[in-house]
């Protein structure tokens, strides 16, 4: 089995592999290149004072990363396109994996020759999905790497989507998720193309769900509160935290302003808060209040959303098992 497994799918993993190539051709040198001018221009000192007293009030930090940004900031529009590998696995790899067996009617003499479906079944699922993990493991640590710089210098916080979905331990488990919903769906529907189709409409669905509904709401969000006066910029978005939801309460408690904060010199004077925020009927009392997950909770959500594919991967492979029983 594991020869005929071999033979029948080797030209995609030879696709994969120079696949893998090229993205290390793009991924390597411009990720050399922008880790030397990140440190020819003082940014990891300016990293490590975030937080305490550092760029946010220092010139020479914004300047250095303004200019590394001007440099490099278009290569993540390259990334983007990282974003879609893990379902181009599953469309190409997972979703004819049974589906263009019956199509093409050579199930019948696979089935016939000693093998039982369930043999046949786990050694091809067994052998894809080894090399899936392989190839997955292998992307997204490289474009974790590759990302770290524009990370850093962008001071964006790593749950934005853009950030989150391609880097770290979470392709794994898209990948994987991606090729056992395409055989789950080549079992349903054997011809390639509604299975590719199927796949595709599944993956981005529970993509766009998870990443909405569940993924703010993996562990209790924290809540912050800050004096309006004095407050010179809001302090959850400069410790690059996942800010849910932001806004001003008066001193009752009720959300008066919504999706945002009012921030005001010390020495603001006149009526109202100290002459803040009047025009929008804040009160004396009132203060800013944040919703957030802090920063340093990016890997345990990376490991829990990277679960949940994993998870749902192995409940479909089982059901995919089964399904291949009752084909014809």
């Amino acid at each position: 089995m594991i020869w005929l497994v071999w033979r029948q799918h080797r030209k995609q993993a030879l696709f994969a592999l120079a696949a893998l190539a090229a993205l290390a051709a793009l991924v390597v040198p411009t990720g050399l290149t922008m880790r030397g001018a990140f440190a020819d221009l003082g940014l990891p000192d300016c990293v490590r004072t975030l937080g305490k007293a550092g760029p946010a009030n220092n010139e020479t930090c914004l300047t250095a990363f303004q200019q590394f940004n001007d440099e490099y900031q278009g290569f993540l529009l390259v990334g983007i396109l990282f974003l879609v590998l893990p379902l181009l696995v599953g469309l190409f790899w997972g979703a004819p994996l049974v589906a263009r067996e019956v199509e093409h009617g050579t199930h019948r003499l696979v089935w016939t020759q000693g093998v039982s479906r369930r043999q046949w079944a786990l050694a091809k699922f067994g052998l894809v999905g080894a090399a899936t993990l392989v190839i997955a493991v292998g992307y997204g640590l490289g474009i974790g790497w590759w990302l770290g710089p524009l990370n850093s210098a962008g001071q964006r916080n790593r749950f934005d989507p853009l950030f989150f979905d391609m880097q770290g331990a979470v392709p794994v488990g898209y990948t994987l998720f991606a090729v056992a919903l395409g055989i789950l769906v080549g079992t349903v529907w054997p011809r390639v193309l509604p299975a590719m189709a199927g796949t595709l409409v599944g993956f981005l669905g529970l993509r766009v769900v998870l990443a909405t509904l569940a993924r703010p709401r993996y562990l209790p969000a924290e809540t912050l509160t800050f004096p309006i006066q004095g407050t010179a910029v809001a302090p959850r978005e400069t410790a690059s935290d996942w800010v849910l939801a932001s806004g001003v309460r008066n001193a009752s408690g009720e959300l008066v302003v919504r999706g945002g904060s009012i921030e005001c010199p010390p020495n603001a004077t006149g009526p109202g808060a100290a002459g803040c925020g009047t025009g929008l009927g804040v009160e004396p009392g009132a203060y800013n209040w944040q919703l957030y997950q802090p920063a340093d909770r990016f890997w345990l959500f990376q490991g829990i959303e990277t679960g949940i594919f994993v998870a749902l991967a192995v409940l479909l492979v089982y059901l995919a098992v089964r399904r291949i029983r009752r084909i014809a």
